[in-house]
């Protein structure tokens, strides 16, 4: 098995999940702060979109008080956005033909009917595929993001979509 920089620039699914399932728990309490996210590409739908429309990572005030998409604005300011209005079912279908460049252009012209001050998901402990660590709940979406420990500044996240198999995989490094 090989580590996290071994598929950070690509791998499939079934290696990336393999490497999910090998790593320890992560606790509630050691996800509290701001993490900087990247996508690692395994064939999803998603791959590089969010990166595309300025995907920052993710901030964890308390368990009950999590912003689960923070984007880089204007000037490398830093503002959540409410995944609420996000038409889920239909991006998984089109994601794969939009093109990068062309969501780089418009996802700043939406983001500011979408930026929240409010949080928009809670940390729990949840059982996923076979070990309880900490996970984040989405509160409008069928969305739960689990993660497990890299290092002590590292998570490898899979966002787990209702209804739908592939699972989104990505990593967070938590910001000083």
């Amino acid at each position: 098995m090989t580590g996290l920089g071994g598929i950070e620039h690509g791998t499939t699914a079934a290696e990336a999940l393999a490497l999910f399932d090998s790593l320890p728990a992560i606790d509630v309490d050691e996800m509290l702060g701001s993490w900087a996210g990247r996508g690692i590409p395994t064939g999803h739908p998603f791959d590089g979109l969010l990166e595309a429309a300025g995907w920052h990572g993710k901030r964890m005030e308390t368990p009950e008080r999590v912003h689960p998409l923070v984007f880089r604005a204007r000037h490398g300011r830093l503002v959540a956005v409410t995944p609420t209005w996000l038409p889920l079912r239909a991006a998984l279908r089109v994601a794969p033909a939009v093109p990068r460049a062309v969501v780089a252009r418009a996802f700043p012209l939406v983001r500011p009917l979408m930026t929240t001050r409010r949080p928009q998901a809670r940390l729990r402990r949840i059982e996923h595929r076979g070990a309880v660590s900490a996970a984040m709940v989405y509160d409008r979406q069928p969305i739960v993001d689990a993660f497990r420990r890299v290092d002590a500044d590292t998570v490898l996240g899979v966002m787990d979509v209702g209804g739908d198999p592939r699972p989104y995989v990505f990593v967070l490094r938590r910001e000083a």
